[in-house]
């Protein structure tokens, strides 16, 4: 029976070794999780109470954090605190708290597993359904063009300001408008135009005219000021300027002036702020994930598309997790349902872009676990010399 029990000690201090090098190998492993073999004692049942060796109960995962380690790299992703990625592997959900992402031929952003990183999809209006997930893509390389509508004009016209000597408007004479200023609009297509606004008082009031690419646009408009200084007529401030037709096969350019911050005081002709909506194409420059993992498309023409809000999930035992793949978890009956959420809401903790985890692997307490099964192993074959020895003694009794 000693033989048995010593073979058992054996075989656990042999388990030990293995789950401590495995620890050992992986020091370096991105957001590797390190294990603990833990062992039980056996019992025959009889009633002398001596046990019958040892046997391993359990390689248990240790979850604690590991530290985040600074890379740069946009979607190098890092989850400080509790919570893991959501990626998909053919239609099944696994998890993991392995961040190093990239993109594959289609623009799907995956781990080295080819399992696709999930995300809320975004409602347009910037909330998420965080009742559903998707595949994170990136698809578009250009950000549409959007046509100007709005130009919000602040400027202020001198009060007493005298008629212009020559009558009617024209815009390629300075003597029938007072003042002018001039700034870029966009037709449907994304080409750029200069556009000018030209303002010039009348027996009533003062007329404001307009311009694009040289071009006269309508009819100059009639505006009024009360004799506060602000503006009176029209009540909204807004000045329409419709049916320009650009001639390179885009929509005719409806543009709407608002004045309504529009002064008429006894200074000179000032231009506070002039700011058209409306933008040329955009290519893509950068990606951007936020702490609450907001994944954002950055243009060069200053838009910005979110595609989705990174899904973290958590499990009400993470250590009843299932390990699959390159430190991806499944789910099992001992592990829980998984809790889907959201970065810094709740108990989810933050995703830091540009960063990643780093092994959770002690390396002095591994080597000191090492020598220590190392001695239990020796221990426990001596137990088996000292058996053999005391084998062979009775064996040669005559």
């Amino acid at each position: 029976m000693s033989f048995q029990i010593a073979l058992s000690g054996l075989n656990a201090a042999s388990t030990d070794l293995q789950v401590t090098s495995n620890n050992i190998a992986n020091a370096n492993t991105t957001a590797f999780k390190s294990s603990r073999a833990e062992f039980a004692d056996v019992f025959s049942g009889d009633a002398i109470g001596i046990g019958n060796g040892v046997r391993l109960a359990e390689v248990r995962q240790e979850f604690t954090q590991g530290n985040v380690e600074i890379t740069e790299r946009q979607l190098d992703l890092a989850v400080s605190g509790k919570g893991f990625f959501v990626v998909n592997d053919n239609g099944s959900y696994l998890y993991s708290r392995v961040g190093a992402f990239g993109l594959d031929q289609q623009g799907y952003v995956q781990n080295s597993e080819a399992e696709r990183l999930q995300v809320y999809p975004p409602h347009g209006d910037g909330t998420f359904n965080i009742g559903a997930l998707i595949d994170l893509r990136f698809t578009t390389e250009t950000a549409p063009p959007q046509p100007t509508a709005t130009v919000d004009m602040n400027i202020n016209l001198p009060a007493g300001a005298a008629l212009p000597p020559v009558s009617p408007f024209d815009p390629t004479d300075p003597q029938t408008y007072n003042h002018s200023t001039s700034t870029i609009t966009y037709d449907s297509l994304g080409a750029a135009h200069n556009t000018t606004f030209y303002f010039y008082p009348t027996a009533t009031g003062w007329d404001a005219a307009t311009t694009i690419d040289g071009n006269a646009v309508g009819t100059p408009q009639a505006f009024t000021f009360t004799s506060a200084g602000v503006l009176a007529t029209p009540a909204n401030g807004v000045i329409n300027f419709n049916g320009y037709d650009p001639g390179n096969g885009a929509l005719a350019m409806n543009l709407a002036l608002d004045l309504s911050p529009t002064t008429q005081y006894g200074s000179d002709f000032v231009v506070n702020t002039i700011n058209p909506d409306g933008q040329a194409a955009g290519r893509l420059r950068s990606i951007e994930i936020d702490p609450t993992g907001v994944v954002f498309a950055r243009f060069s023409n200053g838009q910005s598309d979110s595609l989705g809000k990174i899904a973290l999930a958590n499990f009400s035992n993470p250590e009843g997790l299932l390990k699959v793949s390159d430190t991806s978890f499944q789910e099992t009956f001992a592990s829980g349902v998984p809790l889907r959420g959201e970065a810094t809401q709740s108990d989810f903790g933050v995703i830091q872009s540009g960063a990643l985890e780093s092994s959770n692997v002690d390396l002095t307490e591994q080597l000191v676990r090492m020598i220590t099964s190392q001695r239990l192993f020796q221990a426990n074959a001596q137990v088996i010399s000292t058996m053999d020895s005391v084998t062979q003694t009775i064996i040669n009794i005559r």
